[in-house]
């Protein structure tokens, strides 16, 4: 039997994908080699599912690093507006949270999932779960068999493969799509872990003094490691671990330390944390100057208690040569003024990140150079379409990455559907 269209994989641009595919009239078959389908989801956003972000499309493209520009095409077809709808669409009531984030109103990721197999399942969708594709195999410049692992050939007329990068392998994705993808003549560029946590060197992370602490509304900077150049900042929350960074800011900066090391061939790249963004060194210099002054005979680190994070300011004081129990009279203006640079440049030495399967997010993939970005499908093989996080195309978490993944999938899915009408149409 002939199929329409095969979706390979059932995480959220596969799912969406499926749902799209047949909407437009075409029969699916969707194939998933785990047991549970929508893994990535059920997990997303901390088990709450962040659904998507409510920016406008030149914001949301600003936070997706890998190949942003890339996604224009896909959201004129469904963008986040359009993803919002569909699950209103489907009984599910969002509601936005800090910085644009959508969210399930009773917070279950499992009922969006639950919802979209619904849907999948009114469409008539075939669904066959714990079915690892072997390989796929093409016939003059177009698709035409997907095999499985053990030995049953499926014919098809169009092929979406869905099956995710190298992170979270956990949830299935464990880069089976690059050699099916290289077998049809496509590029895969390097891969590399984003949005993960950085592993650091320093005396204060190594004797792990920090560990587990938090800071609020700080902003963190990965610096060039030849010119001393900012190369790329975040600000929001993050969190001290026993090895290193991690929480918002810390995953956003990671893939720069990758690439920086990557392109300069150096081990440690420099990192620094401003403790007080939304104030300049001379304010910050001052404020610390009339702390000491209120109270000039008692000692440094009790009247400055409370100005930072009660670990951090020991680290703070022995990076500035400030001894703590010294009084603000003997506090020199020169001390003060290398602990508000501190305070300010606080510094760190990135040697890395964890590895790519401890990563939210795999970087690089199938080159998009080498896709329609109206359609998803490939520009060397007809019939084989993409979509999702197998692409050399990656956004920051906090609804971006997801809403790529929803994006991709619909245009996948819708145009795979189309495809089917033409070639029914020209028989």
């Amino acid at each position: 039997m002939m199929r329409d269209v095969i979706v390979i994989g059932g995480g959220p641009s596969g799912l969406m994908a499926a749902v799209a595919a047949a909407e437009n009239g075409a029969d699916v078959l969707l194939l998933d080699k785990g047991n549970k389908l929508g893994r990535k989801l059920a997990i997303s956003g901390g088990g709450r599912c962040n659904l998507t972000n409510r920016v406008d499309a030149a914001e949301i493209i600003k936070h997706i690093p890998g190949n942003g520009r890339f996604m224009y095409s896909p959201f004129s077809v469904f963008n986040n507006e359009d993803i919002i709808a569909f699950f209103e669409g489907l009984g599910i009531e969002l509601k936005e949270e800090d910085n644009g984030r959508m969210f399930p109103v009773n917070d279950k990721a499992i009922e969006v999932v639950r919802a979209l197999l619904n849907r999948l399942q009114q469409l008539n969708v075939e669904i066959r779960k714990k079915t690892e594709v072997r390989d796929l195999h093409f016939r003059d410049g177009a698709v035409h068999t997907v095999e499985l692992a053990d030995g049953e050939m499926l014919e098809t007329k169009n092929i979406i493969t869905a099956v995710g990068g190298k992170s979270v392998p956990h949830t299935g994705s464990t880069g089976d799509g690059y050699p099916w993808a290289e077998k049809a003549g496509h590029t895969i560029t390097d891969l590399y872990p984003t949005e993960v946590p950085m592993t650091m060197n320093d005396p204060h992370i190594k004797s792990k003094e920090l560990q587990g602490l938090s800071l609020r509304n700080v902003k963190l900077s990965v610096i060039d490691p030849k010119k001393g150049k900012l190369i790329k900042a975040h600000q929001g929350d993050m969190i001290f671990t026993h090895f290193g960074v991690s929480g918002p800011i810390g995953l956003r900066c990671s893939q720069y330390v990758v690439k920086a090391k990557k392109k300069h061939g150096v081990q440690n790249i420099p990192v620094e944390i401003d403790l007080f963004p939304d104030e300049n060194s001379e304010e910050l210099f001052q404020c610390l100057k009339s702390l000491l002054d209120d109270a000039p005979k008692k000692a440094v680190k009790n009247s400055l208690s409370g100005m930072v994070p009660e670990r951090l300011l020991p680290v703070c004081l022995s990076l500035s040569g400030i001894d703590p129990v010294h009084v603000g009279t003997e506090t020199s203006h020169e001390k003060l003024r290398s602990l508000s640079a501190v305070m300010k440049h606080f510094p760190l030495t990135a040697d890395g990140t964890l590895t790519i399967d401890k990563a939210f997010v795999t970087g690089g993939g199938i080159s998009v150079k080498e896709v329609y970005p109206k359609r998803m499908e490939s520009k060397l093989m007809e019939g084989l379409f993409f979509c999702g996080e197998v692409m050399d195309l990656h956004g920051y978490t906090g609804g971006y990455n997801i809403t790529v993944a929803f994006s991709t999938g619909y245009t996948a899915g819708s145009a795979a559907a189309e495809r089917t009408q033409l070639l029914q149409t020209n028989e």
